[in-house]
């Protein structure tokens, strides 16, 4: 079994800010856009896409060690709080994100098992915990390069040389 996964996502340009998101899987297409008045919000924008990626992956830990605990019959209902605000050099930035999961049908009997599992999943949460880390990203802007030519962009995240 190896070590790394790998993922490709295309995001193909429909109009103005929306643009269509392709996976692997035909059935995963997903429409995004921003809000008025840039946009059309003809889909989620990308801090509601972080805020749903984080929020899927503490609900899918939570109920994964809730079920090797074997705790039957809950279900999860959780809401994810995104914010966002400028920064000192007046850019949009996610400052927050704050989830609240909520566990129903739990069985008194079950309170130590969730008490345990509390201490442990957001671990094993893979967006959570890398975003709180911070995330490596590298940038590449071409520009229909040809083969063997060099990409626009400065550095590896695109900043001017």
């Amino acid at each position: 079994m190896s070590d790394v996964t790998r993922a490709e996502i295309r995001l193909t340009q429909l109009d103005r800010y929306r643009f269509a998101v392709r996976m692997e899987r035909p059935e995963w297409t997903l429409t995004v856009d921003e809000p008025p008045p840039v946009g059309e919000g003809a889909g989620p924008n990308p801090a509601r896409l972080i805020a749903t990626a984080i929020g899927h992956c503490l609900s899918s830990s939570l109920l994964y060690c809730l079920e090797r605990a074997r705790v039957q019959g809950v279900r999860l209902e959780t809401s994810v709080d995104v914010e966002v605000r400028r920064n000192d050099r007046g850019r949009w930035r996610i400052s927050g994100v704050r989830a609240k999961i909520d566990v129903q049908g739990l069985d008194p009997s079950q309170r130590a098992a969730l008490a345990r599992c509390r201490s442990i999943f957001e671990d094993y949460c893979i967006a959570t915990a890398s975003v709180r880390q911070g995330i490596p990203v590298e940038v590449e802007v071409r520009a229909g390069e040809g083969p063997g030519e060099e990409p626009s962009g400065g550095g590896p995240r695109g900043d001017p040389p």
